[in-house]
């Protein structure tokens, strides 16, 4: 018997399938009894175990599976064979499915779709109107905290950057490199990713499908 949650008889249909909203059974973490979480269509979409949960109008469905301490916000989706676990989360309009793995502290928000076999962990982050397919690339244990450098593919602005507080293209992240001393290792060490990212992401364009939909995509 799962005496984390319930399924309620509130109902939302997405693609000829039942969601039904959970509702807390007991408190944990910053649940209370009684409080309504967002929409599973299954029991194996979110774990007994632990402090997942499904928050506001989010959705987990299909195979997919939220459990340990993971999120799910806002009007988030999690759907295919997609993972979220750890403490890791997925909110606003962020979509992630395929078979996508989202865990460690790293987040998906924003309008950001993941799909195919990406994979998202440590304290990565895929924000804004991001997109990809599998070809989100990140460092671990970069500059002076040993945190996460995360790069993806913006439709209209081309390669992001994503380091603690610095969010901008790839361009804006070289200027802000620059402004450190010139004998700082770690601006070293920032310029000489910022050469091997631009290697990786030659022969890259933006593909726009039929549904209007964009992805980076090597040609």
């Amino acid at each position: 018997m799962n005496y984390k949650y319930e399924l309620t008889t509130d109902t939302i249909i997405i693609d000829d399938v039942t969601l039904y909203r959970i509702k807390a059974l007991r408190d944990f973490y910053d649940v209370s009894k009684g409080d309504l979480g967002g929409y599973i269509e299954k029991e194996s979409n979110l774990s007994a175990i632990g402090n997942a949960w499904v928050h506001g109008n989010a959705c987990v469905h299909e195979n997919a599976l939220v459990y340990e301490n993971a999120r799910v916000f806002g009007d988030a989706r999690v759907f295919g064979n997609a993972r979220v676990f750890g403490n890791a989360c997925v909110h606003e309009n962020a979509r992630v499915f395929e078979n996508t793995r989202v865990f460690g502290d790293a987040g998906v928000f924003g309008n950001a779709l993941v799909s195919g076999n990406s994979l998202v962990s440590g304290d990565a982050k895929v924000f804004g109107d991001m997109k990809t397919d599998g070809d989100i690339k990140w460092y671990n244990r970069v500059g002076s905290k040993n945190g996460t450098l995360t790069i993806t593919h913006h439709k209209d602005t081309g390669i992001m950057i994503s380091r603690g507080c610095f969010i901008g293209t790839l361009k804006e992240f070289k200027v802000k490199v620059k402004q450190k001393d010139k004998d700082c290792k770690y601006r070293k060490e920032y310029l000489g990713l910022i050469k091997v990212i631009k290697e990786f992401y030659k022969g890259y364009k933006i593909i726009t499908f039929k549904n209007n939909m964009k992805f980076m995509r090597k040609v």
